[in-house]
């Protein structure tokens, strides 16, 4: 099934490859790949397979014994074999971390395949994730577990259907090999299965491909394995531009700081419009380093990522994102400092004040104009574009935020509104949209305090009389946060259940008049109100989502793996690939896998996981309590 696959590793042969074969954790000076092979794992076996992502390659559903498919799949896609015609490599990257100059970092778990290309005559690079160690694994054992790959798999794909440029995951495969990881850092290790995660992409070069070239950091004094080798970064320009961006070599042969201008320019606004697709979608990527921003602008790398349940802006879901650098709301904003982080690694080879100068006139304004294009559409205002929708924009989400309203839902649920005047119409259709908004059990656990009262009295003197000291142990931001809190519990404390109703029912009719004003001014442009609102329905019901991927549902789909059961890790992917199409429920999408060949005693195996919700639900309340490091 997988002997069809034609390797043309054109990266190798453009790029400098490290010639020693020495395998442990080192420095690699001079090179952008190194050649490794992957350590074999213990009795493969597939958890998934996502057959339009293998479609990319040319490889169809196969024909004959899907058991031996799913057999050749888990013992290529392991590593555990290598196919013909794959050249294993590693890729030298540096990035910043956290704000911070990070040194030498690199392709530490994950393995450069090779470059299939697909009969339409496209070139797809493959990789896998997990497959053991390479000299860029530094204190790390090179494996991914079921956990995270369940999650990039599933994520990988839902960005896909969801129409959100990213690399795709066209293969999971867990085995019987076993690491020991301490999910929370808290001094509480497990053992996991070692599980690899194929994935897809045109490329999987990023920004901090650039940063090997970086001299000594001012702050960190850490550098990049490969200062002064400016040859190699013309190299790679050269090999990025020519590959991924064909149409601005063609019109810059001769002048290579005009065509390296436009391929910044060009990088700036796919970056752009990519976050304001994430904002729009309510994704949060979660570690948006510098090593983790594609060079083509895909999402790309997805670890402690999560979307958006109850609307809260400064939104983090990152467990381990302590100063909330990464935060939902300040995600553009870090986008553009990361544009601005590649830009020094450009560097002679496209001056500083072309790049700056590049990067204040597009990106904002790029941004700013894909992510109001995008917010029109989910809100059907498909006639006119007018100065004042930002500001409904900005109310609608206000009125989110407010009433704890669930993003996905409350957008889906828009399209049924109806622009008459109808008393019993608005009430019914209020009462929906209040059921999409937290109840009173679930303020109280999000507005929960955090700290010991004691505790917090104490960093508050010593935010007053030792700044310095503080500075050290707390932020400003986190203190102002718990007050908040506090503040916001002690209302909770005095509200009543019908109290909240009432509110929120109140703040969500206010919205909904100034909507059906915008909505109004939509049909007097109109001659033929009732095919407006067939395409009005039809545009917001393929721009808002029934189905993303909640942190829940994959739990469930995690936890149902952990016990062997691979099946709701396929629901969950069929059903993802279809996100703006309502199933009936989950049971329905549940039968048709089963029919497809899952074990009934595997089925009830996961049943017992805990009691399921249909998967267009707003999150259980012990949702509140996952958390993703």
């Amino acid at each position: 099934w997988l002997g069809a696959l034609r390797f043309d590793n054109l990266a190798l042969r453009a790029l400098p490859v490290d010639a020693s074969e020495e395998s442990g954790p080192r420095a690699v000076p001079g090179a952008c790949f190194c050649r490794v092979r992957p350590s074999p794992l213990q009795n493969p076996r597939l958890v998934a397979m996502s057959l339009p992502a293998l479609a990319l390659l040319g490889l169809e559903a196969p024909a004959g014994d899907p058991e031996e498919a799913e057999a050749e799949a888990a013992l290529y896609f392991s590593g555990n074999r290598l196919l013909e015609g794959s050249e294993p490599a590693a890729h030298c990257y540096c990035g910043h971390q956290f704000g911070s100059f990070a040194g030498q970092l690199g392709d530490g778990a994950a393995m450069y395949l090779g470059e299939v290309l697909s009969p339409q005559g496209e070139r797809w690079e493959i990789q896998l994730k997990g497959a053991g160690l390479t000299p860029f694994s530094r204190q790390a054992d090179g494996r991914k577990v079921l956990r995270s790959s369940i999650r990039e798999f599933l994520c990988s794909e839902a960005m896909f259907h969801l129409g959100i440029p990213t690399t795709r995951a066209a293969t999971c495969v867990t085995s019987d090999s076993r690491v020991i990881r301490d999910v929370f850092y808290d001094g509480n290790p497990k053992s996991e299965r070692c599980t690899v995660v194929l994935r897809i992409a045109s490329t999987f070069l990023r920004f901090g491909s650039f940063e090997i070239f970086k001299p000594p950091d001012e702050y960190t004094g850490r550098k990049g394995p490969s200062v002064s080798r400016n040859d190699i970064r013309i190299q790679m320009l050269d090999y990025v531009i020519s590959t991924f961006y064909p149409e601005i070599q063609e019109a810059y042969p001769d002048n290579s700081v005009q065509r390296n201008a436009a391929f910044f320019k060009e990088l700036t606004k796919r970056t752009a419009r990519l976050v304001a697709e994430w904002q729009c979608v309510g994704f949060c990527h979660g570690v948006l380093n510098t090593d983790n921003m594609s060079i083509v602008g895909l999402t790309i790398d997805y670890g402690p990522f999560g979307f958006l349940d109850r609307y809260d802006p400064e939104h983090i879901c990152n467990g381990s994102d302590n100063t909330g650098r990464y935060a939902y709301n300040k995600q553009p904003e870090i986008c553009k400092w990361n544009l601005g982080k590649l830009a020094e690694a450009l560097v002679p080879e496209l001056p500083l004040e072309i790049s700056e100068l590049i990067l204040e006139e597009e990106y904002d304004a790029e941004f700013e104009k894909h992510y109001l294009q995008k917010m029109r559409k989910k809100l059907g205002l498909i006639q006119l574009e007018l100065e004042e929708d930002s500001k409904l924009v900005s109310q609608l989400l206000e009125t989110m935020h407010l009433t704890g309203g669930d993003f996905t839902n409350i957008f889906y649920l828009l399209s049924s509104f109806s622009v008459d005047s109808d008393p019993s119409k608005l009430e019914e259709f209020l009462e929906e949209l209040t059921s999409q908004c937290a109840s009173m059990e679930e303020l109280k656990v999000a507005f929960k305090p955090q700290m010991d009262p004691r505790q917090l009295s104490m960093m508050l003197m010593l935010a007053q009389s030792n700044p310095q000291l503080f500075a050290l142990i707390g932020t400003k931001a986190n203190i102002n946060k718990e007050l908040e809190r506090i503040e916001q519990f002690s209302k909770l404390q005095q509200l009543t259940a019908a109290d909240l109703l009432s509110r929120n029912k109140r703040h969500w009719k206010e919205w909904l008049e100034k909507y059906r004003v915008r909505l109004k001014k939509e049909l007097e442009r109109v001659s033929a109100p009732d095919a407006w609102n067939t395409d009005h329905v039809r545009v917001m019901n393929s721009n808002n989502p029934k189905y993303i991927l909640r942190n829940y549902i994959a739990q469930n789909a995690i936890e149902a793996a952990e016990n062997g059961d691979f099946s709701e890790v396929r629901n969950v992917l069929k059903l993802l690939e279809n996100p703006f199409q309502e199933a009936e429920d989950s049971r329905e999408v549940k039968e048709e896998a089963e029919e497809e060949g899952a074990s009934a005693a595997a089925a009830a195996c996961a049943e017992g996981t805990r009691s399921r919700l249909p998967y267009g639900s707003k999150p259980p309340l012990w949702a509140s309590e996952l958390c993703v490091t």
